[in-house]
């Protein structure tokens, strides 16, 4: 059927109302149009839809050609080559807030050679969302180095921070094929020294700051990664163990650029019968310094046997025993670093 416009004549004001196929070309613009003698006729579709500059009221029910609608590209954002209208086509891309993966993925270089690493969809997932390609990537607990082979396998660069300097050598040797694409620094984080090793390290890709900040911590005490004490996970309390997280995370944010993203990893532990929320003690501590929290994703664990052992049925017995549940969960926490210069930033995330 061709499009038709049609308009009841009569006295007083009228308002025409568009065919479905002129629907989506309705503008906010009004048209008015009041012919020799006739009433006066208010036109809600755009004058792309419908010209009426030759038309009198006797041809009002003529079909009207189509009209030819420019379409804008899709809009882009300032931190990712995602565009949100072509969101049909990023089925890999997760945007729920439930991260369920069946298995650790291997290959690629990654592997579970090492019982503090992260599995590496995590890293997937944020940096396709938070950056592009070429953007630099700043993880301060790198420990075997998941971010950095996610990194350069999507074509982003790393800089890593890690204490353990047998780790960092291992990552080196482990990435020698994209040397060109990875800075490893072995330090601690919490390190006043940190911030003039980091901004060498982005100098010599030209940057100031980087487009992504990584913060895996070990979940206080519940695996042991050295006898260093400068080492998280040697931390004496709780306490403690938030107080030296925050002065690391405190260099990551001076070092991530205005208005992009920080992804914080963490779990909850368990100590004297009681539940400690570790993960949102951590979360606090991170708004404490003015970042601005996004996200909370729930992922599940699996898998880690290297990490957690091999003695699932006596952890069964002691939670059933003591009154408790299993860790099967962990976070994946999304925060932005507040932009004052361009304060439609956090708008276009969301």
């Amino acid at each position: 059927m061709p499009n038709i416009a049609r308009v009841a004549v009569g006295g007083g004001k009228k308002k025409s109302r568009c065919s479905p196929e002129l629907a989506p070309l309705r503008a906010p613009a009004v048209q008015r149009w009041a012919g020799q003698g006739g009433p006066r006729l208010e036109m809600h579709c755009s004058a792309s839809a419908l010209s009426l500059s030759n038309r009198g009221p006797d041809t009002w029910d003529q079909p009207i050609a189509p009209a030819t609608v420019s379409r804008k590209p899709p809009r882009s954002l300032p931190y990712t080559d995602l565009k949100p209208a072509l969101w049909r086509e990023y089925e890999e891309i997760l945007t729920g807030s439930l991260w369920i993966f069946p298995t650790r993925y291997r290959g690629d270089g990654h592997a579970l050679e090492y019982h503090g690493n992260f599995v590496p969809q995590i890293a997937t997932q944020t940096l396709l969302r938070f950056t592009r390609p070429g953007d630099v990537v700043l993880d301060l607990f790198l420990g075997a180095g998941t971010t950095a082979v996610e990194a350069v396998r999507l074509g982003r660069r790393c800089v890593g921070i890690e204490l353990r300097a047998d780790l960092v050598e291992h990552v080196r040797q482990k990435l020698a094929h994209a040397a060109d694409q990875v800075a490893l620094i072995t330090e601690d984080a919490t390190s006043p020294a940190l911030i003039a090793e980091v901004r060498s390290a982005l100098a010599a890709w030209d940057r100031e700051a980087a487009q992504l900040l990584i913060l895996h911590p070990p979940y206080h005490d519940i695996i042991p990664f050295s006898h260093d004490p400068a080492d998280l996970s040697n931390a004496g309390s709780v306490a403690a163990f938030l107080d030296r997280f925050a002065l690391a995370a405190e260099h990551g944010i001076e070092l991530l650029e205005p208005g992009r993203f920080a992804v914080l990893v963490i779990g909850d532990t368990y100590r004297s019968g009681e539940w400690i929320p570790l993960g949102f003690l951590c979360m606090e501590r991170l708004r404490a310094l003015g970042l601005r929290l996004k996200s909370i994703c729930v992922k599940n664990i699996e898998g880690n046997e290297i990490g957690k052992g091999r003695a699932t049925p006596l952890w069964r017995y002691r939670a059933l025993a003591g009154g408790f549940y299993l860790f099967k969960h962990e976070y994946v926490m999304i925060f932005q670093k507040k932009d004052v210069r361009r304060r439609g930033l956090e708008r276009g995330s969301q």
